[in-house]
């Protein structure tokens, strides 16, 4: 085994949804040349497993929480493995970057997040814990987050620890993002890191310590947590009083936030508010004609409100995202035609 010059641990992938962006198995093995498995030598003396992503001949991204006061690190690919000789940090944001002597593989070509559209086919590969190969996994995306500069991306493509670090791709193959957490709770909401952040990060200084007592902001206490993720735990339980409250607070600082309005007027549904609900959802719909949750919110206000017109519009531009919930739809306006 080659051993070059050192640094991580925790990881996120598994699930499958449907025939997504899914590579063929000739695609996966290309891009895995370019997925490496970052090891960790943790202070109890034993090792930890992650993901790391080569994104230039020198540079390998991946979560600084993977190997935020360890002892050491090291990627490995086809049984050789390699130690940085520094690495860069951003230990808030959670992202570090791993430098070496120019490797023998691939980067990955980079896509800006602020050109991804919700719904987008998407989907991740890693080294969830005990696979020796990338495995992957698929969805679409589901939001964008501005935060510290740039957009934390939320997919429904889900991962499992030894998957962070990963990368996140769109159907051209390009890497999008790097899968680092989701949100606790029975649903997925999985988020990746922009690339942007990556490229940033190039031009900061490089260090040669492991140490920090810095927290990323996913992981800090929840009232200092971003609202894209106060909203969930509420969301998901069905606490509608508590959500919308949050929600308020969201549109208040991010007027221009999709998902703002999106969770604003759910919980105004869920609280039997049909009206402001309606001019809600709207809202985060005119925001973006692309936002699949909005326009399912509204189909349900309309069927609750008997709104047939209001469920015709919204059949085709769903039917176009998802044809399934396209077809429900046109049931609903069936049903009440029918006199249901």
């Amino acid at each position: 085994m080659i051993v070059r010059q050192p640094i991580v641990y925790i990881a996120l992938i598994a699930c499958t949804n449907l025939a997504m962006a899914r590579p063929t198995i000739v695609d996966t093995l290309q891009l895995g040349h370019s997925i490496v498995m970052v090891t960790t030598e943790l202070p109890g003396g034993s090792n930890g497993q992650a993901s790391g992503v080569v994104v230039s001949p020198e540079y390998v991204a991946t979560n600084c929480h993977i190997i935020a006061n360890t002892n050491g690190t090291s990627i490995a690919k086809f049984m050789d493995a390699y130690r940085p000789i520094a690495i860069k940090a951003n230990w808030r944001r959670d992202l570090c970057l791993l430098k070496f002597d120019p490797l023998p593989f691939t980067p990955i070509p980079m896509r800006d997040s602020s050109t991804l559209q919700y719904e987008e086919e998407v989907f991740s590969l890693g080294f969830p814990a005990g696979a020796n190969v990338p495995q992957p996994s698929y969805g679409n995306i589901k939001g964008k987050y501005m935060y510290d500069g740039s957009l934390v991306v939320r997919t429904d493509a889900s991962f499992v620890m030894g998957s962070s670090g990963g990368a996140l791709f769109d159907a051209q193959f390009n890497l999008i993002g790097i899968t680092t957490f989701k949100s606790p709770g029975h649903d997925g909401f999985y988020y990746s890191l922009p690339v942007e952040w990556i490229k940033e990060l190039m031009n900061a200084p490089e260090t040669f310590s492991l140490k920090t007592q810095e927290v990323p902001f996913w992981a800090l206490p929840l009232e200092q947590r971003p609202y894209f993720m106060q909203v969930v735990i509420p969301f998901q339980n069905k606490e509608w009083t508590t959500l919308q409250t949050i929600a308020s607070q969201w549109v208040a600082q991010e007027p221009s936030s999709v998902d703002a309005w999106y969770f604003l007027g759910v919980a105004e549904e869920g609280n039997g508010e049909l009206g402001m609900a309606k001019t809600h959802l709207n809202k985060a719909y005119q925001l973006n004609p692309r936002d699949l949750d909005a326009m399912l919110a509204l189909s349900r206000v309309a069927f609750a409100q008997k709104d047939v017109m209001a469920l015709e519009s919204l059949e085709a531009p769903v039917k176009d995202l998802n044809q399934d919930e396209g077809e429900s739809i046109a049931l609903k306006i069936k049903q009440l035609k029918l006199g249901g």
